[in-house]
């Protein structure tokens, strides 16, 4: 007998059904847009996973992607990423950008026309059973743990919009204060982050007193 993999156990189905439970509904056994409890639940959903991945965490945000500009010049803002700036710690901060009619916009040179390589740092959004990132297209992007915190801030607003029940929405809000402070322990494990705000491939080699007769 084959063992499931529960890492992916929360699909969108089983999170509305999720969500429905917390206010006091039935679970459907499809995703029925046309009805309109479950679509607005859905979009409660959606919503809710857009706020969580637009933080920018470890698992959907690059940094130092070189993008080349089209032969028109321009850089196109790919439809999934939710951030799309310089990227920071660059020596020679001689552009800043924005994004205008979907590309990338110069705002020191006025101008979205683009004639070397550029540096960028992104954002992704994935969907919460597929991805929806370039080269990412075997789903499961978003780790278990954040999926949770997303159904959790969900089941809160649907308390909150749904039902008359302050009770009831501050213990779902309490739930998903512990859903992130558990994002957060995963994030700081998985981040690899520094006090000195030092990003991939650099170091730092402190002073030791040992050494001390030996510098120059």
């Amino acid at each position: 007998m084959a063992i499931p993999n529960y890492s992916y156990i929360d699909t969108e189905l089983s999170a509305i059904n999720t969500i429905l439970g917390t206010i006091g509904q039935a679970p459907i056994q499809g995703i029925d847009l046309e009805n309109p409890e479950v679509s607005l639940i859905y979009n409660i959903l959606q919503e809710s996973s857009l706020d969580v991945q637009a933080e920018g965490w470890s698992f959907n945000r690059e940094e130092h992607i070189t993008v080349v500009p089209d032969a028109n010049g321009f850089i196109e803002i790919p439809a999934n990423a939710l951030h799309y700036d310089i990227s920071d710690g660059q020596s020679l901060r001689t552009k800043d950008v924005t994004i205008k009619n979907g590309r990338l916009y110069d705002k020191v040179e006025h101008t979205d026309v683009f004639t070397s390589s550029v540096e960028i740092d992104v954002v992704w959004q994935f969907g919460f059973d597929l991805d929806l990132a370039n080269r990412a297209n075997v789903g499961h992007s978003i780790p278990a743990v954040f999926k949770r915190y997303i159904i959790a801030k969900a089941s809160t607003r649907a308390a909150t919009q749904l039902i008359t029940n302050p009770d009831l929405a501050q213990v779902l809000a309490q739930q998903e204060a512990l859903a992130r402070s558990i994002c957060m322990e995963y994030e700081c494990n998985q981040g690899d982050h520094n006090y000195l705000g030092m990003g991939h491939n650099s170091s730092y080699k402190t002073y030791q007193p040992y050494q001390a007769l030996s510098r120059i």
